[in-house]
């Protein structure tokens, strides 16, 4: 039988992880940019032994794990991911993940938009986790953690990203 823990305990089991990790070694995990007309595409790869969290999205869009294997902690079990999969993320859903083989996780995302900054306001949820005293600490850990970009599409060339 499966407990699920409400969403101030879940982020509360999150939030203390998120502690943990930040006195690790930030990882790189790259990160590539696709956009097609009405769509944004997010693929990330993050190197087997990562542990990481997600971000928290306003609204539910399907995912596709399509290399790797991966645990996933949800807030309500720990659930084991293996490409090939398909899923669909729903509205405040915020993950746990630990990487056990190489991993490429892609979302979808339906936007005109291609500024980055902008469809991140437009999809994701900005907040804090309080446990976290040195919040330049965690910003710098985030961004050597998003380091390498990648823009793939060819009809952008010339367009603000």
């Amino acid at each position: 039988m499966s407990v699920v823990l409400e969403k101030k305990q879940r982020d509360s089991v999150i939030d203390e992880a998120e502690v943990a990790i930040l006195d690790g070694i930030p990882v790189t995990c790259q990160l590539t940019h696709r956009f097609t007309e009405g769509m944004y595409i997010r693929e990330i790869f993050m190197p087997k032994g990562t542990l990481l969290t997600s971000r928290i999205h306003k609204s539910n869009h399907p995912f596709v794990i399509s290399k790797g294997k991966c645990q996933v902690y949800d807030g309500d079990k720990v659930k084991e991911l293996q490409a090939p999969y398909t899923g669909i993320t729903e509205p405040n859903t915020r993950r746990l993940i630990y990487i056990e083989e190489d991993t490429v996780w892609v979302t979808f995302h339906i936007t005109d938009k291609t500024n980055l900054k902008e469809i991140e306001e437009d999809i994701l949820i900005n907040r804090e986790n309080e446990l976290i005293e040195d919040k330049q600490k965690f910003e710098d850990f985030h961004k050597t953690c998003v380091l390498e970009n990648v823009f793939s599409n060819k009809t952008l060339e010339g367009r603000k990203i």
